[in-house]
Order: C-alpha cells, then structure tokens, then sequence
C-alpha cells in the first residue's frame, strides 16, 4: 500500500515497517538491556566494574553481606524501572496489522556493491560472533583431546546436566499448573500472583542469589541453634549450600521462560474443549492430564528445553550458590579463563556453545513451519 501511494523503499521503512516494528523493537532492547544487567563473565574477564560483578566481589571476597545485599537492591530497583519504562513505552503507541496470516514482505533485488553490503552486514556478525569462536574452541578440542576431554570433563557435564534436567522437568510442571490455574481462575488476584512468579528472568542470578541465601542462611543458623540448645546436635547447613537451594534459585529466575511457552500453547486450546471434557464426567485434573497435556506436549517439551539451556550456562548464580566441590561447566569456563587456561577451557565452552544452538534450531524450524 505504501507503494502504491509513491513511497520509496526507504520511506516506506521508516514511516510503516519501522513504527509497525516498535512492540517488538522495544522488547526486544529492554531484554538487551536486561540480559547486559545480568551478565557476570564477560564484564569480570574484560575487568569491567559493574552491579553483578560488585555484589559477588562484595558477598564472597569482603564477606559483607549487608553491602552484598544493598547492591542487589539498588540493581533490582533498577531493572523494575526498566521493566516499566518498557510497559509505559508499550501503551503509548498501539499499532495493528491489517490481516491474521502471515504475508511475508515481498523481496527487493540487490544488485553490484550494494547486494555485497547487504549479505557482508548479515554474514560478518554471524561470522565474526559465532563462526570464528566456535570453530577456534573445536580446533583446540580436538588438538588437546586428551587433556580437555578427560574423567573432569564428563564429571563436569554430569553436575550439568543433572541441574538443568531437573530445573527444566520442575519448572514445566510448575507453569503447567500456574497457566492452567490461570485459565481456571481467571480474575485479578490469580493473574497477579502468576506474573509475580514469573517475574525472575527480568532479576539477575547475582540478586537472586543474595536473596535466596540470605533468608535460607538465615533459617539454618535458627534449626542449629534449636537443634544445639535441645538435643546437643549440630545440623549445619541444611538448605543453603545445597543443590536444593541452587534449583530453587533457578527455578525463581528461568520459570518465567517456561510460564510464558506453557501460557501461549495452553492459549491455543479451545474453551470448547473444557466444557466437553466436564460433560464426560472429568474433573479440572483429569482434564489437564487427559486433554490439555497430550494437545500442547510440543510446548511443554519446549519449554523444558528453554530452561535446561538457560540453566546449563547460567553463572552468576551457580558461582555463589553451589555446593562446596560441586562445579558446573559455566563454572569451570569462568575459571579456566580468569587463569589464562583456554586450552583446558574450551571443550566445556564448546559443550555449552552445542547445546545452545539446539533451541535456534528447532525454533527456527518451528517459525519457517508456522509461515510456511
């Protein structure tokens, strides 16, 4: 349409795609910015003073909790604002497409230099982003196969795995039955406490993990003074310290990934079908278990997926929270490269970097399918 009444190619860009673009522009940088926020690797191998990097300098270097925790606070403040200004920005403007099926924009040729512009700016950060640096951690794999890939690797990807798979098979039953409350209860009160819980991503781990470990720390040192003043034993560290406390840290921060797939798949599922599933005699349960699940078990093995991704290269978190001896591979990377020893790195590093494509992959696969 913008064609038609005599628009370029650029200005029809930046006066109809563009602004049709924001939702998702805005989301999209607001998740930039909070994906930034969080991150502790980068910013503490560059030597970069930041929030995430100040809080665990503060917790496990100076042993100051308060301060640990007063930086949390300031950091979280700073992302709710974010989160609002975000929202705020949203309903400022409202923008709708004209038709509910997909039409795809139709290509325009390049030619001469200007095409070789157009696919070097798609293939140089491609290129330059994750081509080069994973075949470099493949090449050192393969060239130090014997000091990379020994019994500390695999010992490493078991602890790993044994997180994320259990994280990911928690967290999907948990929005399972949070979106299906949800949709059971749909008034104020529920939606509230659902987006509550499903508020964690926007955190960083670093603030999650002050705010776990403090009050179970806390809980800990209450059971061992009872347990000393009425029988003479010590329980030590029951809860904090854990890989129970660790999975919990992880379930407040990745849940709202699950919540959000469950919540757009259990969406797609028709009203309809409740009513016919009561009028056979089943109860809110049995209807969960024997319609709603089998119908969206594409978007439950979705979700799981997301969250055992997240998890296995979540650091800041795991870094303060695990158990003594107990490393993951994000863990050891990060060690590894503060010493300078990126040889013995990367076989954890390309672990981390093959598992992390295989959600791209399916997803991609899902979106080509969806439009196709």
């Amino acid at each position: 349409a913008a064609r038609s009444l005599g628009c370029s190619p650029w200005r029809g860009f930046f006066t109809v795609a563009l602004p049709l673009a924001r939702p998702a522009i805005m989301a999209g940088l607001a998740l930039a910015l909070m994906e930034t926020l969080s991150d502790f690797g980068t910013v503490e191998y560059f030597g970069v003073s930041t929030f995430t990097t100040g809080i665990y300098r503060t917790w496990l270097g100076m042993g100051e909790r308060s301060a640990a925790a007063q930086l949390a606070a300031c950091l979280l403040l700073f992302i709710i604002v974010l989160i609002l200004l975000e929202r705020w920005s949203r309903k400022q403007s409202r923008y709708y497409e004209t038709g509910s099926s997909y039409q795809p924009i139709k290509p325009f040729s390049l030619t001469g230099g200007r095409g070789i512009l157009a696919l070097l700016a798609c293939l140089l950060p491609i290129a330059l982003g994750f081509l080069a640096p994973a075949a470099f951690l493949l090449h050192m794999t393969i060239k130090n196969a014997e000091e990379t890939l020994d019994d500390n690797f695999w010992q490493l990807a078991t602890n790993s795995l044994l997180l994320a798979i259990t994280t990911a098979a928690i967290a999907m039953v948990l929005a399972l039955v949070m979106a299906y409350g949800q949709r059971l209860v749909p008034k104020l009160g529920m939606r509230l406490a659902v987006r509550t819980a499903a508020m964690g991503y926007a955190i960083p781990g670093s603030v999650i993990a002050v705010g776990v470990l403090m009050p179970l720390g806390q809980l800990d040192n209450t059971i061992d003074s009872w347990m000393r003043a009425t029988f003479g034993l010590s329980t030590g560290l029951l809860f904090s310290g854990t890989i129970i406390a660790l999975v919990y840290a992880y379930l407040v921060r990745f849940l709202a990934i699950s919540f959000n797939t469950v919540e757009s798949s259990l969406g797609k599922i028709k009203p309809s079908l409740d009513d016919a599933s009561r009028s056979l005699g089943y109860g809110p349960t049995l209807t969960l278990i024997k319609v709603h699940a089998p119908l969206m078990w594409g978007g439950l093995l979705t979700a799981a997926m997301l969250v055992f991704v997240d998890v296995m290269k979540e650091l800041p978190a795991t870094l303060i929270m695990r158990p003594f001896n107990f490393d993951t591979l994000a863990v050891r990377v990060y060690q590894y490269a503060s010493d300078e020893r990126l040889i013995q790195a990367s076989a954890p590093a390309l672990a981390i970097v093959l598992v992390g494509i295989i959600p791209v992959i399916l997803l991609s696969l899902k979106i080509a399918k969806s439009q196709g």
